[in-house]
């Protein structure tokens, strides 16, 4: 049985710069953002709050979610965390423990 998978976007601040990622462990890959625990992208650039995400039933069907938004304007990233987080509030706190 194939793991569920979650695309999900870290900022730096409201309107600052974004990173979008997938993982099927959502709360300890934030966690390792937000620790700078991994070199690379998001801990050069300051990107440590989770200000968006969403489930999947598979870890592909992730895969080719976070393919599809990376490909995206950024416009288009911004009315999507915007949607479901209007505040681009650190949704880091409502996660569950993976």
């Amino acid at each position: 049985m194939e793991k569920p998978g979650f695309v999900y976007i870290m900022a730096s601040g409201r309107n600052g710069t974004i990173y979008i990622g997938v993982t099927s462990g959502l709360a300890k890959r934030v966690w390792e953002h937000r620790n700078g625990v991994v070199p690379g992208f998001t801990k050069k650039y300051g990107c440590h709050d989770l200000v968006w995400f969403e489930a999947h039933d598979t870890i592909e069907a992730a895969r080719q979610r976070e393919l599809r938004m990376k490909e995206w304007k950024r416009d288009w990233k911004v009315k999507e965390i915007e949607w479901m987080n209007p505040n681009w509030d650190d949704l880091f706190d409502t996660l569950t423990p993976d």
